[in-house]
């Protein structure tokens, strides 16, 4: 048993601990209390943590982590298939290298999980999954797989294929063909059901069951108000769940984001306004549809972003009117339920993955240095030791 205590704990589940304790068994929490009697529990590593914020491990709603690896080139990048703008078969466990340098940055942040899968150049892109930063094998690090469809609209698809001199080129050629992709796979699965064991699979439309059942949803590439309108225009239409992703111009929009119902993920706002549909990009947009009653991730689009600033942005996202409270979920318990793992992640809770940050101050501000990160209950890095490394290699 590992015991956390002394800290700051803020669960992210409505109760903060001015002076508390974790204890976690083997992967997962045991007691998150003010005190706990430690002569109860057999505790062979303790962590002082007087003087730290203790918060759950932060989450990364969408990225390309390992699907983009950094400083590896064409053979690193895994991220589009730009062969045919349809490919929901493809799926990012089968593209995701955790050998990738920048998972160590991610742990090194107190970033323990994240959403990874294929990037915006298709209609629709394939299978996302959810996974824990540490690990070599990615079979081992997936917590949810798949774990939401990708699809995108507006300049990435509309730019990728008009070089090719092929569909789609226009706006309404990409909700034409999202479309008819969706009626296609209902009918398949009407098939399905109707056939029972006598029908036989096809791989290319398998893939679009957890969506149709509602077991994962539609993940939006939307960036102008167009886009996110025509997202949740089609969402609506079959009756499907939705998260929009960047929602840059959400802001704009607000009142109608929050009559559709569906979450957003926003960002990357620490980036360069260097496409036309991001001209309105603003770390604002979160505070805004927050405001609304709208719940709100934080993104870096990762490696547009890098994946170890995402508390960063979620701290600009908070002074620009998120504020604190929401920023933190922002990255936390938010995250985790608009990417349906909320009960293993996101919040410090008994029964929980033990996946625990521990800083020594507020994450969002700059100067803050991740003290410990733990993930499945195991301290995957720990500053000082790895201070002292750093001095004995010099």
């Amino acid at each position: 048993m590992l015991l956390i205590k002394n800290g700051t704990v803020l669960t992210m589940a409505g109760v903060t601990y001015k002076s508390g304790c974790v204890l976690v068994n083997e992967h997962k929490i045991l007691i998150v209390a003010e005190k706990i009697d430690e002569s109860k529990y057999n505790i062979t590593k303790t962590i002082d943590a007087e003087g730290f914020w203790v918060m759950p491990g932060i989450i990364d709603a969408h990225c390309h982590i390992g699907i983009t690896e950094e400083k590896k080139g064409f053979e690193g990048d895994d991220c589009n298939e730009m062969t045919e703008p349809i490919t929901p078969y493809i799926r990012a466990i089968d593209g995701i290298n955790p050998m990738d340098s920048a998972f160590h940055n991610a742990v090194c942040s107190g970033i323990t999980s994240v959403m990874v899968g294929p990037g915006s150049s298709n209609v629709v892109g394939g299978q996302f999954a959810f996974i824990k930063t540490n690990g070599r094998s990615i079979d081992q690090m997936i917590v949810l797989a798949p774990a939401a469809m990708k699809i995108a609209f507006g300049e990435n698809p509309k730019t990728n294929y008009n070089d090719m001199e092929k569909m789609p080129t226009t706006r309404m050629s990409i909700a034409g063909m999202l479309r008819e992709e969706i009626f296609k796979a209902v009918q398949y699965k009407k098939e399905k059901d109707k056939k029972g064991e006598d029908f036989e699979p096809d791989f290319k439309k398998e893939c679009w069951l957890p969506v149709l059942k509602g077991e994962i949803p539609l993940k939006a590439h939307v960036h102008r108000t167009d886009d996110i309108l025509t997202a949740i225009r089609i969402a609506k239409e079959f009756k499907l769940k939705l998260t929009l992703d960047h929602c840059t111009e959400g802001h704009l929009i607000a009142d109608e984001i929050k009559q559709s119902g569906f979450p957003a993920i926003v960002g990357p706002s620490l980036a360069s306004r260097n496409k036309i549909e991001v001209q309105n990009m603003d770390f604002k947009t979160a505070g805004i549809l927050s405001k609304k009653g709208i719940k709100v991730a934080v993104t870096t689009d990762h490696p547009v972003t890098r994946i170890q600033y995402l508390p960063v942005c979620a701290g600009f996202a908070a002074k620009e009117g998120l504020g604190i409270e929401e920023g933190l979920k922002a990255i936390t318990i938010n995250a985790a339920e608009i990417c349906n793992v909320s009960d293993r992640v996101g919040s410090l809770k008994e029964g929980k993955d033990a996946d625990i940050a521990i800083f020594d101050g507020n994450p969002m501000e700059t100067f803050t240095n991740t003290m410990y990160t733990l993930i499945n209950g195991e301290i995957i890095y720990d500053r000082k030791k790895d201070m002292e490394q750093q001095k004995t290699e010099e």
